[in-house]
């Protein structure tokens, strides 16, 4: 499927390596900072299909919350600042402040997040304890994660960028429902999902989530990718795409590009982030990829591609 977009020179170069030993322990530390904010947006957002008041989204300088209504009356936004290493808390009534973010551990960055949005007269009270990990520390009580490289942040950032522009135009090519392009905290991953519009079977659950999370996601047919930067359980940043029900015949489905895989342990395919940024066209190679693994979720899954498809 092609698009009207032009699209800019695809070299390596303008997909940065991102090798996850070099920066595990930022992106751990990252994934528990995201998820205060996050769960600062889920207790005052109203509730959507699938879970979609939840995320994060891609800013031209880092992630937001996008506007977050408040009873005060007013409206108030939380940013990673990716460029100058700031959280930004910017309110409707013309107040900004911000934090530095540095080498901070878990507990300390929750007591300045809170104590801030009390002083800007917008407390929220939140769960304080994370998801979709395994062993949970609680927010407050969590000293032992504290790592933020500045330059390893930043290069997630730049990743991010190309990987929503992808998607993005991925999810263009669909008429019929779809999620935004969104960075989900809980799992640290960014992910797109297209919906065949019939009700899927219950979801038999998933590790370290709540039952009536992952049935809310799961509650009708997806084809669905997105892209972990590392802690998705593969040991390295990759590109992923699955089915829900997974339709038989699904995992020994022929894909592009040739260096993408199915893995049995998580019933996904994989293209390997370095694999796509070392090839001649690093978009078109991913979207290849998301291309092929759609029709075959959709062609076995029997979807009704005529009206689904632009």
């Amino acid at each position: 499927m092609t698009s009207n977009r032009t699209r800019g020179v695809q070299t390596a170069e303008s997909w940065p390596e991102l090798p996850f030993d070099a920066w595990k322990d930022t992106c751990a530390t990252l994934q528990l900072w995201t998820q205060i904010v996050g769960k600062i947006r889920l207790a005052k957002v109203p509730m959507m299909n699938h879970w979609w008041q939840v995320p994060l989204y891609v800013t031209c300088r880092g992630l937001t919350t996008s506007p977050i209504p408040h009873e005060s009356g007013r409206s108030f936004q939380i940013d990673f600042d990716f460029i100058d290493h700031r959280l930004l808390i910017a309110v409707s009534d013309g107040r900004l402040q911000s934090l530095e973010l540095a080498p901070c551990s878990v507990a300390e960055f929750y007591r300045q997040i809170m104590d801030t949005l009390k002083a800007l007269g917008l407390e929220v009270r939140i769960w304080t304890v994370p998801v979709e990990i395994p062993d949970p520390i609680p927010f407050e009580q969590d000293y032992t994660h504290a790592a933020y490289d500045a330059g390893w942040a930043h290069r997630f950032w730049q990743v991010l960028v190309k990987v929503d522009e992808v998607l993005t135009e991925f999810r263009s090519h669909f008429l019929g429902k779809a999620s935004p392009v969104h960075f989900f905290w809980g799992s640290f991953d960014m992910a797109v999902t297209r919906f065949s519009g019939r009700r899927a079977p219950p979801h038999s659950g998933a590790p370290s989530v709540a039952d009536r999370v992952i049935r809310e996601a799961y509650s009708h047919e997806v084809s669905s990718c997105g892209f972990w930067p590392g802690n998705g359980g593969f040991g390295q940043p990759a590109f992923y795409s699955y089915a829900y029900p997974e339709p038989a015949g699904f995992p020994d489905a022929q894909i592009r590009p040739e260096v993408a895989f199915y893995s049995p342990e998580f019933h996904e395919f994989i293209l390997p982030y370095e694999a796509a940024r070392r090839s001649a066209a690093p978009e078109d190679a991913v979207l290849q990829f998301l291309e092929s693994t759609y029709a075959v979720a959709a062609d076995l899954g029997h979807w009704d591609r005529t009206a689904l498809e632009r």
